[in-house]
């Protein structure tokens, strides 16, 4: 959150304070990296002038964007992309349940992937009937 000298200092929204995160964990001058802990959100919210829940707010956008990751009582931590959503202590309970019904999904296509291989091997052993 860069302020110019000449520009009267203005409190920033939560959307600001995570777009400006956001740049930091996902631009190309990234200051964070997979497994960097992010400040404490009193920290950054004194250090801002803001309330502590405005920074939650931009720490819970940046959550259930799957940016990072919020673990109790350790901090907020950004996430590893290489990493499935919804799998790892912290993660959004939108990407937990996300995760969930996807593997779900994933094993129903597979029972019916090879269902439809069985069905294939049978047709294909019969002869087609004749005109």
């Amino acid at each position: 959150m860069d302020q110019s000298p000449e520009a009267p200092k203005q409190t920033p929204m939560a959307k600001e304070i995570a777009a400006d995160l956001r740049g930091k964990i996902t631009g190309p001058d990234r200051e964070y990296a997979p497994g960097d802990r992010l400040p404490a959100a009193r920290a950054l919210a004194k250090q801002l002038g803001v309330q502590l829940m405005t920074v939650q707010s931009a720490y819970g956008q940046l959550r259930d964007e799957g940016l990072v990751l919020t673990q109790q009582g350790r901090g907020t931590f950004v996430r590893d992309p290489d990493v499935p959503l919804g799998t790892e202590p912290g993660s959004s309970p939108a990407f937990t349940a996300l995760a969930a019904e996807l593997s779900t999904i994933h094993d129903a296509l597979h029972s019916l992937g090879e269902r439809l291989e069985r069905l294939e091997r049978i047709v294909g052993t019969e002869t087609p009937p004749s005109p």
